[in-house]
């Protein structure tokens, strides 16, 4: 049934791109030829903030993204906030979601759904939970790579060019650890929970070279709904999570989306220094409790074998 639900989405969807698209093109014209810019939503005009060949090597830490972002006040710990984005093809209507985290408000661990052999979900969240999200990429009803949770390793380390590491350390600090420091991450022992997934969108800033140029590995068309976390300045932690935005909610679950190259863009553009790609597509699932108690949802159409869950610092 689920299959079913998401090509009748697709279906629609895809509709709904063709006419917009077709309906919209004096207005697609001004964010460069297919694939060449992103632009967003600035009132009521688009501003372009990036063109593929003028994409920058290295982001030094500058936010023009995360400038543009009206902050709504979630639970202690969290505010988020969206963007339009507007660029090519598929992508010509998309909502940047964000999430910006204090770690020292907000604790993190995994739900290791697999090892129950159960399938999870942002309704698996609990009540208690503040931040819910999908984490990394998976085979069949294992996660890929290394899973350690509750100080215990579930899973080893797995190698691959581009697949760094999600590690929180027993005082709940946040990092995101290159490929090629994972196994020297986990000699450490010192990790509480930690996850694998794929590829490094950002490595101190610089966007890695399969991601700049075909034929490493990385399919650099691929558009797809979209799933990230970064590490920024002073210790938080940014989520970007974007949905395809027409026609409502409904389609919002439609993986529809950013290539690979401009999701790195994306978070270089909200200041990252450290960014990984997370499992976004039908997978791409999110909630965030609000101030005042009840939690906003981005849900996806499939479940994952490990899921991230936030939770008030005690």
């Amino acid at each position: 049934m689920r299959a079913i639900v998401s090509a009748a989405l697709v279906a629609v969807a895809a509709a709904a791109l063709a006419g917009g698209v077709m309906g919209s093109a004096g207005a697609a014209n001004d964010a460069g030829r297919p694939g060449d810019a992103l632009a967003v939503r600035e009132g009521e005009r688009w501003v372009t903030w990036w063109r593929r060949n003028a994409a920058p090597v290295r982001y030094d830490g500058t936010s023009p993204l995360a400038e543009r972002i009206v902050w709504r006040p979630g639970a202690s710990g969290i505010e988020w906030g969206e963007l339009q984005l507007r660029g090519a093809s598929e992508a010509w209507r998309t909502r940047l979601v964000v999430v910006r985290v204090d770690p020292r408000r907000v604790a993190l661990s995994l739900d290791a759904a697999f090892l129950g052999e159960r399938s999870w979900t942002i309704r698996d969240a609990g009540e208690d939970a503040v931040l819910a999200l999908d984490a990394g990429q998976f085979r069949q009803s294992l996660p890929w790579g290394w899973v350690v949770s509750g100080g215990r390793e579930v899973l080893r380390p797995q190698y691959a060019p581009l697949a760094g590491a999600v590690v929180v350390d027993a005082a709940g600090g946040v990092r995101i650890v290159a490929p090629d420091s994972v196994a020297v991450e986990r000699a450490r022992g010192t990790a509480r929970e930690a996850f694998q997934s794929y590829p490094m969108l950002l490595e101190n800033g610089v966007v890695p070279t399969p991601l700049r140029s075909g034929g490493r590995g990385v399919d650099l068309a691929h558009r797809d709904a979209r799933l990230a976390l970064c590490t920024a300045a002073g210790g938080r932690i940014l989520i970007g999570l974007t949905r395809f935005d027409v026609l409502g909610e409904t389609m919002g679950r439609v993986p529809f989306g950013l290539t690979t190259p401009e999701m790195a863009a994306v978070m270089g553009g909200l200041g990252c220094r450290h960014a990984l790609l997370l499992d976004g597509g039908i997978s791409g699932q999110m909630l965030v409790r609000g101030a005042d108690g009840p939690a906003r949802t981005w849900p996806g159409t499939r479940g994952v074998p490990l899921g991230v869950v936030g939770r008030p610092r005690r």
